[in-house]
């Protein structure tokens, strides 16, 4: 077992956590929840003995392996399935020694070998790879493709993959959900259900840890306190302990009403009945939701919209993809007052690419878009932080954007995102991802809008972030499409599902039990997308039988100065990624802290930051070039 006795631990010279004593069991599958920066990663790195305790032991059995997940991947030539394969080091520890034995032609050797390998499965490792690979949205075809092809989101997966595949005993999983899609999650969910090791697990999916979890290790002001149970049982036992009944009571009663005024409106009507029964599952669950979450550091809304039209938006025939090659082909759609979508669909089948066109960020092949009079767009995708300007503070980009409104009143509205005291004066260049996520979505939010177009807004949100944008998006007047893995946010915020697949976009008849299922359905029929082909699944050519022969030529010329633009951002995703590995380690040491020179280590957060800002816009350029690139070989190739 794991066991903590009276254990104190800090970061860079800051108490994080202060005579914890308790105990882990063998097996047990614990959620790991409390604040930014409460130290939940802290713990990992403790248990990897990355940190050292100040006082107090932290015991784990001498034998045990631990599994984690990586933070970097750099651009190796290792095919896929072979890199993951390397994160079981005993199957390779006993095929290294396997070849050796082999050519000292040992036999005895040789022999006891083959039993080890029969021990740990080693003779099945590949199709369990395999297998893992093909669960976190891989194809046979890229078994074979190096690790240096596959985008920065997809080497995440494969550090997942490789993780997975390492037979530890304790396994530690930091947010493994947020580069996933839905289907992804999915099978994850069931794949650590059935894991028969220790897991750890970090999340702020709720969904997720209600299936996989049953404890939770909660850290907050400075103490770890074990709960029983999943986080809703958590979220219940914390509840009755807090007993702020009346400081929720406001809250809870507005969720309810959103929520009764759904069922009501669709119990009778048969294509939206399954929707109003998991409507009625939630309204069961929200007492002690809220009640959970009373104490939240957020506190926002959003603005009624200044004016509305009707349609606010409309596609008519609509084709949407790259080049002249349409993804998504002849769309339907119109949004009005009060419209509130979902959409459902694999990776790469077009949600993003649809959400686009939505705000007028991608131009339509064929159709129309038509926009509404007074349409007022309020559009969130993960680019939007990379819009924040580094050099200023939260106020002054609320000023820049509102100069004519009292500071006070900006002020009170950033503190409901929780820019408070000196945070809201400082620049955004030293915040971590989710703090950037919560300034983008505030600057969003104050713009009044009529039509929300959200694309995953709850990456790098914790969860009591999530509840207060859920609480938002209940309330608000505004319509909303909604891109999300979280299956809790989509469920209590949107009205309709719509899925996209196969070109298509089409409303679904059912709830996201339903869609699970379908998922389930299209898995066994082998029809998987592969990746780092976003938005092309469905490419078809629009070629000239008269002149193929100079498209051709005319598609290698357009390739040319992209694969050199790729060679280029490699070289430097290389440098910055080392430098900023070193600047990592040298932030990490206590002794830059104890020599107090405050103009270096200011002079270093700030490198770290450029680096950061730097290595993310060329990996969504890299990005961007090979879906290009993917489509054009599919062009090609027709």
């Amino acid at each position: 077992m794991i066991l903590l006795r009276k254990l104190s631990f800090a970061r860079a010279g800051r108490p994080l956590v202060s005579d914890a004593s308790l105990q882990l069991h063998p097996g047990w599958k614990i959620g790991l929840t409390g604040g930014n920066g409460s130290g939940k990663s802290s713990f990992f790195a403790l248990l990897r003995n990355e940190l050292h305790a100040e006082t107090g032991d932290l015991e784990i059995p001498a034998a045990w392996r631990i599994g984690h997940v990586a933070q970097d991947t750099p651009a190796l030539p290792t095919a896929a399935l072979e890199f993951v394969l390397d994160g079981d080091t005993e199957l390779r520890a006993v095929e290294e020694s396997l070849l050796q034995a082999e050519a000292a032609h040992d036999g005895h050797r040789i022999g006891e070998l083959h039993m080890r390998l029969q021990d740990i499965e080693g003779y099945a490792a590949k199709a369990r790879a395999a297998e893992i690979l093909a669960g976190l949205g891989f194809v046979e075809a890229d078994h074979a493709r190096a690790v240096a092809e596959f985008s920065g989101g997809w080497r995440v997966r494969l550090n997942l993959a490789r993780a997975l595949v390492s037979r530890a005993d304790l396994l530690l999983l930091d947010e493994p959900t947020n580069h996933l899609d839905l289907d992804a999650v999915l099978w994850l969910e069931t794949w650590l259900t059935s894991y028969p090791g220790t897991l750890l697990l970090i999340s702020h999916d709720r969904d997720f840890l209600d299936a996989v979890v049953g404890q939770i290790l909660h850290i907050e002001t400075g103490q770890m306190k074990l709960y029983s149970g999943n986080y809703s049982t958590f979220e219940r036992t914390r509840a009755e302990r807090l007993a702020l009944q009346q400081n929720m009571h406001d809250k809870q009663q507005r969720e309810i009403a959103h929520l009764h005024a759904y069922v009501e409106r669709f119990r009778a009507k048969a294509t939206k009945a399954r929707q109003a029964q998991s409507r009625l599952k939630a309204l069961a669950r929200m007492e002690l939701i809220s009640a959970a979450h009373v104490d939240t550091p957020f506190q926002f809304r959003f603005r009624e919209p200044e004016g509305v039209s009707d349609p606010l938006l409309s596609l008519e025939d609509a084709s949407v993809g790259y080049t002249s090659a349409p993804l998504l082909d002849r769309i339907r759609l119109t949004l009005r007052p009060g419209s509130r979508i979902g959409l459902l669909g694999r990776n790469g089948a077009g949600k993003s690419t649809l959400v686009k066109l939505l705000a007028g960020q991608k131009s339509a092949l064929a159709g129309r878009r038509l926009e509404g009079r007074h349409l007022k767009i309020g559009y969130f995708a993960q680019h939007q932080m990379e819009l924040l300007r580094p050099d200023e503070s939260p106020l002054q980009h609320l000023v820049r954007q509102e100069p004519l409104t009292r500071e006070q009143e900006l002020r009170d509205y950033l503190g409901g995102f929780d820019f408070r005291g000196q945070m809201t004066e400082a620049p955004c260049r030293h915040f971590s991802g989710g703090e950037k996520a919560r300034l983008a979505l505030a600057l969003m939010i104050r713009t009044r809008p009529n039509l929300l177009l959200l694309d995953e807004p709850t990456n790098h949100l914790d969860l009591e972030m999530r509840e207060a944008l859920t609480l938002a998006l209940q309330e608000t007047e505004a319509a909303m499409v909604l891109v999300s893995h979280d299956r809790h946010l989509l469920r209590t915020t949107a009205d309709e599902l719509w899925l996209v697949a196969d070109g298509c976009v089409q409303p679904f008849d059912g709830d996201l039990d339903d869609y699970a299922a379908w998922l389930v359905t299209q898995r066994q029929r082998g029809r998987q997308a592969p990746p780092d082909q976003p938005e092309r699944q469905d490419v078809r050519a629009t070629s000239n039988p008269t002149s193929k022969k100079a498209a051709l030529a005319e598609l290698r010329n357009q390739r040319r100065p992209l694969l050199k633009e790729i060679e280029k951002l490699d070289k430097q995703l290389a440098g910055w990624q080392d430098e900023k590995a070193q600047l990592d380690i040298q932030l990490a040491d206590p002794e830059l802290y104890a020599a107090n020179d405050r103009p270096l280590i200011e002079s270093l957060n700030q490198r770290q930051a450029e680096l950061a800002t730097a290595i993310e816009t060329a990996e969504a350029r890299w990005l961007e070039i090979h879906e290009k690139l993917d489509a054009l070989v599919a062009l090609a190739s027709e």
